[in-house]
């Protein structure tokens, strides 16, 4: 059904907001808040309401739903002092104003499941020892991988947690998203093997095949930097550009003879097994120090189910004696570096000899603590942009 209102329309079968004919990027639970209001324009929306179905009962704090509501209010183009679209009703509720008409698009009378944003579709592949790799493309547009962190993504969750959904939406808008589970978690075979960056370049390569991509654009996330560079120096024809968000030159061990214990493996060994451990708490806030604190917790309950904890370990002991140094000088394609300027777990210095080190590379200093931003932080919106500006070429 598509809703027509001010110069927005809503369309729940795609989960797309446009205005004046644009697409905007947003957040699951904007949507669905927005939804929920242009589902009952004209009346009175009570607070109880909007906590039922937008957040499905749960409890839900003041500052939440004011961020939420200043989201949507944004996304319709309005503003809490104009309220010409989403009038507040003091200590009762919301109201959308204004005419609403809606229509059946025309997709919605030929079922189209590939279409359809509220249906994931995972496939399979194999990497060359014969283990099943899980990817999921959502979009169209230009092709994008994605290299993750390894073994701390599942494709499933990440389609249900907000943050991570809101995120492949705000991809899918511009770009063919393409996202894969390492081998040994998520919805990839859960095999224990020995992290190998060079056979994870190969899986990379493996995924892309299977989903037809020839050359295409990647993103990689923290540790993903280092399988992405390697990919790029081994398969030069087929990358034609890549954004290294959170990536460093040398793992942690390297980076010192006398470099102290990883008290965040400890962390791993000592509560990854367990939910809601103190001990997993402490090592997402060590790469997410300014929270919010919901996306947090949803980052901490994502990277915990995804993969065992002797497959982590595993992990964390190869991206700590990892090294990309010798793989810079192969890189051809255009590379973009973002990089938090008070990340704790990474240091700018690492982006710096990273950009230095890889010909015609461009560093962004990202204004934030938080080692990859996250949304509610004042650098996501600048950060969201210029990424998408970059992949989209």
């Amino acid at each position: 059904m598509e809703y027509h209102f001010a110069d927005c329309t809503l369309d729940d079968a795609r989960m797309t907001l446009t205005r004046g004919g644009t697409a905007v990027a947003v957040e699951p639970k904007v949507f669905d808040l927005i939804h929920l209001l242009v589902r009952h324009a004209g009346e009175l929306v009570p607070r109880d309401r909007m906590v039922e179905e937008v957040w499905g009962g749960r409890i839900v704090s003041d500052s939440a739903m004011s961020a939420c509501i200043a989201s949507a209010r944004k996304a319709v183009g309005d503003t809490g002092k104009a309220q010409a679209v989403i009038r507040t009703v003091a200590r009762r509720g919301l109201m959308l104003v204004g005419d609403v008409s809606g229509q059946t698009a025309e997709q919605d009378l030929i079922p189209d499941p590939a279409s359809n944003a509220a249906a994931q579709r995972i496939r399979y592949c194999r990497s060359e020892d014969g283990s099943a790799i899980a990817y999921a493309v959502s979009g169209a547009g230009r092709p994008v991988l994605r290299f993750g962190p390894p073994s701390l993504h599942d494709l499933e969750l990440e389609w249900t947690y907000g943050l991570h959904r809101s995120w492949i939406s705000s991809m899918a808008l511009h770009t063919r998203y393409l996202r894969f589970d390492t081998v040994g978690s998520g919805q990839s075979e859960r095999v224990l093997r020995d992290l190998d960056f060079d056979i994870e370049a190969r899986d990379a390569a493996a995924v892309a095949d299977a989903a037809g991509f020839e050359r295409f654009a990647a993103v990689s996330f923290s540790g993903g930097c280092i399988p992405a560079l390697a990919f790029a120096a081994r398969y030069p024809e087929r990358l034609e550009r890549l954004a290294i968000v959170g990536g460093y030159i040398e793992g942690r061990s390297r980076r010192r003879a006398d470099a102290s214990p990883d008290a965040l493996r400890a962390m791993i060994a000592e509560g990854w097994a367990r939910p809601d451990s103190a001990f997993v708490s402490g090592f997402a806030t060590a790469y997410f120090p300014e929270g919010p604190e919901e996306e947090r917790r949803e980052v901490q309950r994502m990277t915990q189910a995804a993969s065992p904890p002797e497959m982590m370990l595993r992990a964390r002991d190869a991206v700590n004696q990892a090294t990309v140094a010798h793989l810079l000088e192969h890189v051809r394609c255009p590379v973009l570096i973002l990089h938090a300027r008070d990340d704790s777990v990474h240091p700018l210095s690492q982006a710096q000899t990273l950009a230095a080190g890889i010909a015609g590379a461009e560093l962004v200093v990202l204004e934030t603590a938080n080692h990859v931003p996250l949304h509610g932080s004042p650098c996501w919106e600048g950060y969201n942009r210029t990424l998408a500006e970059f992949l989209a070429g």
